[in-house]
């Protein structure tokens, strides 16, 4: 088996090394992120790459990066990386969607609490040298109503830990979910914002959620509400958060993501919200405790070792998914296809006419994609991988020992 090697971009958790070493994969770690033809250049010869949210995967990246077979993007969200791109080229692509939940959902309720009680005016005249105690502007969150906008899996546990400390909840999601607890599911957006006191955005990074809330959402708000966005920078227009602020409409606001970010710590970073009354400006560290990012390596790592000595594409957010064990034959072939009728028996035809037995197989499907895995004993050659790597719909073989 040819070895395998990777690169991880933003400081991934240590772990996540550990755990690709452990299995013969050798790892480059590189502490910020790289720009397009930065990362062509550092993928040559690299099978797997880790990232976070600040590197970008283009389709013109993949088509570059002819040795890559998966990506690991350790976080939540994927819109970072070309997926339809990388179906097509039959490469995998595995994220974290839980491990930090609870990471950035402490962290908005820390954020709700500091704005309702005003703690970030109050600390900065502290510092200032001015003595600002009074209780003017100043509530419990007790009572209050929670609009969350976007109920996954951030949003509907944030939903249960402010109602266990006494917040009224409602929610606004475009699919069906569940309410837990006793929130309420309202009708529409404009609804939820109405009524709510504080308005917390949980939304994903597709690209059709870029401006999602601009001046009529805040226009819609109560008079004096709080915002807060944890999700991500390019679905909030800056500027009208600004001006609903300036104006009184917005009482105070908690962002932790921005249209554009620094590529690495230390970067400069500039925003129109900065110096502006009750509003706490954080970078990106929503999900950045130590206990979430350990577990997002662990978990994201165990993925791509998985995928690479198994074939295993359990939890993939672009291929079929199959959660797979250690191979029963001497062989196992991978073999990602289009998905049109007859592939499978094509395959089977293949190894029948090469003489090959075959130990065991499974297949799962994905819109227009097909994955089959066959388990075979000894006899496999190489005239047969080239056989089922020619075929008319194969996207991608690889033969695992």
């Amino acid at each position: 088996m040819t070895p395998v090697r990777a690169l991880f971009l933003e400081t991934l958790h240590p772990q996540a090394t550990e755990i690709l070493n452990a299995a013969d994969i050798a790892v480059d770690n590189r502490a910020g992120a790289l720009d397009e033809d930065e990362l062509i250049d550092a993928l040559k010869g690299v099978q797997l790459l880790g990232l976070r949210s600040k590197t970008h995967v283009s389709e013109r990246v993949l088509k570059e990066a002819r040795d890559l077979i998966a990506v690991g993007a350790f976080s939540i969200g994927t819109n970072q990386i070309d997926l339809a791109a990388a179906a097509r080229l039959g490469i995998a692509v595995f994220n974290a969607p839980f491990s930090n939940t609870r990471s950035v959902v402490e962290m908005a309720l820390s954020e709700m609490i500091s704005l309702t009680r005003r703690l970030p005016e109050h600390n900065r005249q502290m510092h200032a040298g001015v003595w600002s105690k009074s209780a003017i502007g100043a509530h419990e969150i007790r009572g209050r109503t929670l609009g969350i906008v976007g109920y996954g899996n951030i949003g509907s546990q944030l939903s249960v830990i402010a109602e266990a400390l006494g917040m009224n909840v409602i929610f606004f999601d475009n699919a069906e979910k569940l309410a837990l607890g006793n929130a309420t599911k309202m009708p529409t957006l404009e609804a939820l914002l109405a009524e709510a006191d504080i308005v917390s955005l949980h939304v994903d990074g597709r690209p059709g959620n870029s401006g999602f809330f601009g001046p009529q959402r805040f226009a819609a708000m109560k008079e004096g509400a709080l915002f807060l966005n944890l999700s991500r920078g390019f679905i909030v227009e800056i500027e009208a958060l600004k001006a609903g602020l300036e104006s009184g409409q917005i009482g105070g606001a908690a962002i932790d993501v921005y249209p554009v970010e620094p590529k690495a710590k230390g970067d400069a970073f500039s925003s129109p919200l900065q110096n502006t009354p009750n509003v706490i400006l954080t970078p990106h560290i929503g999900g950045s405790t130590e206990e979430a990012q350990r577990d997002i390596g662990i978990f994201v790592a165990t993925r791509l070792r998985d995928f690479v000595h198994n074939g295993s594409t359990s939890l993939s957010v672009n291929l079929p998914n199959l959660s797979l064990e250690v191979p029963q034959g001497s062989h196992r072939v991978v073999h990602l296809h289009v998905n049109v009728p007859g592939v499978l028996a094509a395959v089977n035809r293949e190894f029948a006419e090469h003489g090959v037995n075959i130990e065991g197989q499974m297949l799962a499907t994905r819109g227009e994609l097909g994955y089959v895995v066959t388990d075979i004993s000894d006899g496999l050659t190489d005239d047969a991988v080239e056989a089922l790597s020619n075929m008319q719909a194969t996207v991608r073989l690889r033969v695992l020992s």
